[in-house]
């Protein structure tokens, strides 16, 4: 706790050092006000009982200076936290997303506790943390003020004195200890807050609404967003009524302190061991004392909540990466030779099947190589494993002889242009959907033509409102712009993916072109233009095309059939016809398809 109390408040001074210093001014001066307000009310009390005016003119006047200065510090202080958090929330995020995007593959992204890690960790913002930066001010200002009030109350009982601050003991132990439970049931409560996000997301995403209404989903859904809800708030109401009952019995237990305080203070003044004054000072120190020490015991509650939640945050942090990184990585060359596949095993973990299975495949420089095979044979995973997402669990993949577990991930990725299978679709403009494949060439209007051009979007987006200024979403808009088409436009499947496609093309002159299903959106027309610009484009480039339609992959250089994670077949189209195996069986059967529904037609 200690060590990752001192790193925020480190990272609190880099956020702003001179916001730092001004708020530990501010929290001496507000920590001093109660016990100058005590002895200074006191000193006009006694003044009044006097009857001589000369009195009580120093004591007013200290109240007026007193009454000024605690009315402007709190709006000074509030500004100064807000300005603290604002800035420690983009030191933490930059801090966080800088270490996430170091990892380069997808285990961790693909793990559930990890997600979890991770979304408590996004949890940790300026805010949140407020209790332990702007925290420690507060504690700080309450330390000393319950240090002078303490003083005052002592000089007139000290066995009051420290009768309230004992009965302080119980109230920090209950707080700490509602504060933990508190933390544990968030966590414990991940797996169902994930799924009532999920659920409510389905009723609300526009990608889902059509089956979500075609197949009367929506009271389904309903009923699974509320059953988690019912889970999630039945944790917070237990927790809710053991904090109320707790609270209460303490309280009763601060009433009782201060009563028999107060009782004790009457009976002296009439006694007339203390003064109207003292009366006055002695209510008002235990009045103060109490709320100090409840601050106090808030401000340590709440800062270990804090802490706990900035845990998540510093154990993302402390993640090793999760790739090997080489000791002294190589440098890539360009592809002169190819790349080869030495009996390549991979499973996702141990207890899963091998999903590849002694994988030996070259892909020569120059050359183009299809990859086909059913559902589950493993090609995308062998995309993932070109694109080292993984590494092999056995085996090892070269490019040119080196192995690409010597070469950073990033490098060997700026030396491809992919298309992945499941593409993304961002809320972006459509110049922007191209160009997130080269942000360098983001700017470049020309290029990312030239790119929508080969992939045969680019009528489609010139088409479009603001053409490549258009934005393809709405979910940026209000209702104002709900007639209003130039605000923003979604896409086909199919034109999506003819994007997606510019993406990919947008990166020239890479050595490996990887095109995982490239055409299944599209129309056969569409389909078979696609494909004769790609074939221009992939000549005498290296590339590698997955795609199920076997018509797409007949003119590729070699193609490879891949069953249950081994290589079954490999050859031209005409050998592996010839062959009259798995390849000639597939191609007949999509064959027969296409001639049935042209008979059909």
């Amino acid at each position: 706790m200690t060590r990752r109390a001192a790193t925020l408040a480190l990272l609190c001074w880099r956020a702003g050092p001179v916001l730092a210093a001004s708020q530990l001014v501010a929290t001496v001066l507000a920590g001093l006000l109660p016990s100058a307000t005590v002895w200074a009310t006191k000193m006009l009390v006694d003044g009044l009982a006097t009857g001589r005016p000369e009195r009580v003119l120093a004591p007013v006047a200290a109240l007026v200076v007193l009454g000024l200065v605690a009315g402007v510090l709190p709006q000074l202080t509030g500004y100064l936290r807000g300005e603290t958090d604002r800035r420690l929330d983009l030191l933490l995020q930059d801090r966080l997303y800088t270490r996430v995007n170091t990892f380069h593959g997808l285990s961790r992204f693909e793990n559930p506790v990890f997600l979890d890690e991770l979304r408590m960790a996004a949890q940790a913002t300026g805010n949140a943390m407020g209790p332990i930066t702007s925290g420690l001010f507060d504690l700080g200002r309450n330390v000393i003020a319950l240090a002078g009030l303490l003083t005052a109350l002592a000089v007139l009982s000290p066995l009051m004195a420290g009768l309230v601050a004992l009965a302080a003991l119980p109230v920090l132990a209950a707080r700490m200890s509602l504060e933990k439970r508190r933390i544990r049931m968030i966590a414990g409560q991940s797996a169902a807050a994930r799924r009532q996000i999920f659920y409510s997301s389905l009723i609300t995403d526009v990608e889902a609404a059509k089956e979500v209404r075609l197949f009367g989903l929506g009271d389904f859904l309903k009923r699974r967003v509320l059953g988690e809800l019912a889970v999630l708030q039945s944790g917070e109401r237990r927790l809710d009524q053991r904090e109320a009952f707790t609270q209460s019995a303490l309280a009763a237990l601060s009433a009782a302190v201060s009563g028999a305080g107060l009782l004790w203070a009457v009976y002296s003044a009439l006694d007339g061991r203390l003064t109207l004054g003292d009366v006055t000072a002695f209510a008002a120190a235990v009045a103060g004392t109490q709320a100090a020490l409840t601050a106090t015991v808030d401000n340590a509650a709440n800062a270990r909540q804090a802490l706990l939640l900035f845990a998540h945050h510093e154990r993302v942090m402390s993640l090793p990466g999760d790739l090997p990184t080489p000791g002294e990585p190589q440098a890539l060359p360009a592809l002169r030779r190819g790349i080869e596949l030495h009996d390549v095993w991979f499973r996702y973990d141990e207890s899963h099947p091998w999903v590849l299975r002694g994988v030996d495949l070259t892909i020569p420089h120059g050359a183009s190589v299809a990859l086909v095979g059913l559902n589950g044979a493993g090609k995308s995973t062998l995309i993932k494993l070109l694109c080292r997402f993984y590494d092999p669990s056995r085996g090892a993949i070269l490019w040119d002889g080196i192995d690409i577990r010597d070469v950073p991930p990033a490098e060997l990725r700026a030396r491809m242009g992919v298309l992945f299978q499941d593409y993304m679709s961002y809320d972006l403009t459509a110049a922007e959907n191209i160009g997130v494949g080269e942000v360098e060439a983001m700017s470049d209007r020309a290029r990312l033509q030239a790119a929508a051009e080969l992939a045969g979007a680019h009528e489609t987006v010139r088409a479009l409102p603001r053409g490549y200024d258009t934005m393809l979403s709405r979910v940026f808009f209000g209702p104002e712009d709900d007639d209003d088409p130039q605000a923003g436009v979604t896409l086909s499947g199919g034109q999506w993916q003819r994007l997606a496609l510019a993406r990919a093309l947008v990166r020239e002159r890479r050595d490996l072109l990887i095109l995982d299903e490239p055409s299944s959106g599209l129309d056969a027309q569409a389909e078979y233009e696609v494909h004769r610009r790609l074939r221009e484009h992939r000549a005498g480039n290296t590339s590698l095309l997955v795609s199920h339609r076997l018509g797409a992959v007949r003119d590729a250089d070699l193609i490879v059939v891949l069953g249950d994670g081994r290589i079954i077949e490999r050859g031209t189209h005409d050998e592996l016809i010839a062959l009259g195996g798995r390849y000639a069986h597939l191609f007949a059967t999509q064959a027969s398809g296409y001639r049935e529904g042209a008979d059909l037609g």
